[in-house]
């Protein structure tokens, strides 16, 4: 393993230099790759080590056309449309989405006015609150979600109810509702995660309750997966309680792939709802895997029609079994969404994607790196 590393790892033999360009930058069309060098500097790394980077961290690779970080060389026709939506599109949509950013918040604080929040570990709880004012707050929350995505591109959204045991369409859609309506109440939704525009729908869908990171420094050092194990109950037990939002992949892929998945959402042992995103593209992928957010944004917006497909499978109720492990459970939560969702598994996670945008950026800590993920 050790000498696979080192293969991965820059060379230090004699570097080329990038052609420099009139602002007194280097152009590289594909930053940090040479594909006619077999060598290196410690900006780069050579197309032998990106293409064995790639087939070991696949689910974080860019397949669409504007290629690795964004910063492919692109057809002269495709620089063309993206010319002509940045000085078109993509002004009207940053004013309305930020229109709409600003409506919700106004929305947010008119119906928060002079009301005191419940208060946890010097944090501020308003996920429990009732009455018009949470009726305005999650009505007008699934609107303006939905009205963003629409606003971004994303004029239709193909949702599918499917059962693995129903063949036909129709009854699947039945069973999945009469499941959530008639049985218990499932204390998450579970979902894969592929980009920040799946919170915008699943926001838009079913306003669902979200945990923050900073909830980790909870005082009673309950940590993240104690808060999430509290609030899944709770929403598994009350039908007044806001569902949790799960993604227990803990990070995003490029959306053709399903990471192992944490085991926060399943300790409650209450019956999870697996919900699945799929971004079908032609030219740019939605897909936040290896991009800048501001680079990614400019070009999600320079799109005239985005795509999003949701496959929406009944809720899944555990087995004994499956409740005295917490790790069985996530598992077969997992292998049925890959299934179900044509998602590839992959054994990788946040670490090797963390190493793989260390290799992309051309950090020269990149061989300590390897070498302390392979200890």
């Amino acid at each position: 393993m050790e000498s696979e590393l080192k293969d991965l790892a820059p060379k230090s033999t004699a570097p080329s230099q990038p052609e420099p360009l009139d602002d007194g930058s280097t152009k590289d069309d594909r930053p940090l790759l040479k594909p006619d060098s077999a060598t290196t500097d410690s900006n780069t790394i050579s197309k032998p080590n990106l293409e064995e980077l790639e087939k070991k961290y696949a689910a974080y690779v860019r397949n669409d056309a504007y290629g690795v970080m964004g910063r492919g060389e692109l057809p002269w026709t495709e620089k063309v449309l993206l010319g002509i939506a940045f000085v078109t599109l993509l002004p009207v949509r940053v004013v309305a989405a930020m229109t709409i950013l600003v409506v919700y918040y106004l929305i947010c604080r008119v119906c928060t006015l002079f009301l005191a929040p419940n208060r946890e570990d010097e944090q501020e709880d308003y996920a429990h609150m009732g009455g018009w004012r949470r009726a305005v707050i999650v009505q007008s929350g699934r609107f303006l979600s939905r009205a963003l995505l629409f606003v971004i591109g994303f004029y239709w959204i193909d949702e599918t109810y499917r059962n693995p045991f129903v063949d036909e369409k129709s009854d699947a859609e039945t069973v999945c509702k009469d499941q959530f309506e008639e049985g218990e109440r499932p204390g998450a939704i579970v979902s894969n995660h592929v980009s920040y525009l799946d919170i915008l729908y699943h926001t838009s869908s079913s306003f669902p309750s979200f945990v923050a990171k900073r909830e980790s420094k909870s005082s009673d050092f309950k940590g993240v997966s104690g808060v999430v194990n509290e609030r899944v109950r709770e929403a598994h037990q009350n039908k007044f309680a806001p569902m949790m939002m799960l993604f227990p992949e803990g990070t995003t892929t490029n959306g053709d792939f399903l990471l192992p998945f944490k085991t926060g959402a399943f300790l409650s042992k209450a019956p999870v709802l697996p919900v699945i995103l799929r971004y079908p593209y032609q030219r740019f992928s939605p897909a936040w895997d290896s991009i800048s957010g501001v680079r990614h944004v400019i070009f999600l917006f320079c799109q005239c029609v985005n795509h999003i497909e949701v496959t929406r499978l009944p809720v899944y109720y555990p087995s004994q079994q499956e409740k005295d492990d917490p790790k069985i459970y996530a598992d077969n939560v997992r292998r049925l969404m890959a299934c179900e969702g044509n998602l590839i598994l992959s054994d990788i996670g946040l670490a090797e994607k963390r190493v793989y945008h260390t290799a992309l950026n051309g950090n020269n800590s990149l061989p300590t790196v390897l070498h302390q993920k392979d200890d």
